[in-house]
């Protein structure tokens, strides 16, 4: 194998084929997708490793989605990604690297890691093939998604050829790391049996990949040789497996004739959630950042001085809301319904602003400040909500339990899922939101875009 990478650049090959070509509808096209997964608990985390479909975009967008959905609060920790899948085109024996410095698609250019190259080069089933690259679509409908959610990181692409699941799993294992490696394994599973059928194998190729079955065959998952060293490494890592979504062409955009069949899933440790002690850092946080713009004396308590970065879940990308409150009187209310930055930073700075620049409210005063009660919300991240009239929105509204976003053409507004204590009735919920945006109540829901969301949230005096 050389010892030189070539400095060419590899250009997207299934470009206008298997998803849009150019930047905007592309970017758009991603969005969509994953605007539309489900809801999922907000916990803290992410995957270490995700399994996605490989196919044209209009076929299995939807189903790699709800793996990349996970992944938004990585943006920013997430600095490498290793992707493997299966080869379609040139045979390799091994696990084949390209003769290429850096990837494009439509959304830009990523560098290649020539660290984690070398890491790796000296292994008798590391190889690099340029052709196995060139064409090779498995690995390349991955990357938009991982631009989109990601941001900026370094790419370590393997197409995996003929070579023992072990052999993979070793690979892995070299290129570990932390919380700032990824593992994305491309495949598909079964191919153009009738939609039962497929049903039936694909049904028994996930519990098989739930069960840690390394023995699985390509034909019932095309990337079944990576999926199996995923598996091997993932099971001595302590990481758990997790379906996250399963269907079939016949499901998304094909007939049901002959299918072929698609699954994500997530690979993490065990599952954590969002304690008392995550909200009463946040409050801390959030009181804090106000104290110390107004020149007060914040200093925290012994157990609250640990810095952020010793805190991996106040890294996590997240979106917050922070609501000052004086008696039952409302004294500022800012937040952010998309994730913007780190989850420490999102809070202090929504605090900062619920404190001085909501507009209802002057400036919050030191005097005030002592006898303000501070509540901090976590929000899910906000997915669109299907309907067809107004009466199927307003059946499909959960009271008590969703935030709302209306948005039609230019004007917008939210609602928290708090507002549901004194706005119990789904009508009235949405006819305050309507004025809240600006938007006249004679405007049907059909022009509207909805999303819904939903929050745990701490106030100080669960804490006094």
């Amino acid at each position: 194998m050389s010892l030189f990478r070539n400095p060419e650049v590899r250009p997207p090959a299934v470009a206008k084929l298997f998803y849009p070509g150019d930047a905007r509808s592309l970017a758009d096209e991603v969005a969509a997708f994953l605007e539309q997964t489900q809801d999922t608990p907000l916990a803290p985390g992410f995957p270490k490793a995700v399994i996605v479909p490989h196919a044209g975009y209009v076929y299995s967008g939807p189903v790699a989605a709800s793996a990349y959905d996970l992944l938004r609060p990585a943006r920013g920790i997430v600095k490498r990604v290793v992707v493997l899948g299966p080869c379609h085109r040139v045979p390799v024996r091994g696990l084949a690297l390209p003769a290429a410095s850096a990837f494009d698609t439509p959304l830009g250019r990523i560098p290649l890691d020539e660290e984690a190259f070398a890491s790796i080069r000296d292994l008798p089933q590391v190889v690099e093939s340029a052709a196995t690259h060139a064409e090779e679509h498995a690995l390349e409908v991955q990357l938009p998604f991982l631009q989109q959610v990601l941001g900026e990181f370094s790419l370590v692409p393997l197409v995996v050829g003929a070579v023992a699941p072990e052999k993979v799993a070793e690979v892995l294992e070299h290129l570990w790391g932390g919380d700032e490696t990824l593992f994305v394994i491309s495949s598909d599973l079964s191919h153009y049996h009738s939609y039962e059928a497929a049903r039936r194998i694909d049904g028994a190729t996930v519990q098989a990949i739930l069960g840690f079955d390394a023995g699985i065959s390509h034909e019932q998952a095309c990337g079944a040789t990576p999926v199996a060293g995923a598996l091997i490494a993932a099971r001595r890592k302590g990481l758990a497996p997790k379906l996250l979504d399963c269907r079939n062409s016949g499901d998304t955009a094909g007939g049901k004739d002959q299918v072929v069949g698609y699954a994500s899933f997530a690979l993490a440790p065990g599952r954590a959630r969002y304690e008392a002690g995550h909200g009463r850092k946040l409050l801390q946080i959030a009181r804090t950042s106000i104290s110390a713009a107004l020149g007060a004396d914040c200093a925290p308590a012994a157990e609250d001085r640990a810095p952020a970065a010793e805190e991996p879940w106040l890294r996590e990308w997240r979106a917050s809301f922070v609501t000052l409150m004086q008696g039952e009187e409302l004294r500022g209310c800012v937040g952010t319904l998309d994730a913007q930055r780190p989850l420490a930073a999102d809070v202090a700075e929504n605090a900062r602003a619920a404190a001085f620049q909501d507009t209802r409210f002057k400036p919050l005063t030191r005097e005030e400040l002592a006898r303000t009660e501070i509540e901090v919300s976590l929000l899910s991240t906000p997915k669109r909500l299907p309907f067809e009239d107004h009466a199927d929105l307003i059946a499909r509204l959960r009271p008590g339990i969703d935030g709302i976003i209306l948005e039609c053409d230019d004007k917008h507004a939210t609602f928290l899922p708090q507002v549901w204590e004194g706005l119990s009735d789904p009508e009235q919920f949405i006819a305050h939101l309507k004025q809240k945006a600006g938007i006249a109540q004679s405007t049907g829901p059909q022009g509207c875009r909805v999303k819904r969301y939903t929050v745990l949230k701490w106030r100080e005096a669960e804490f006094s």
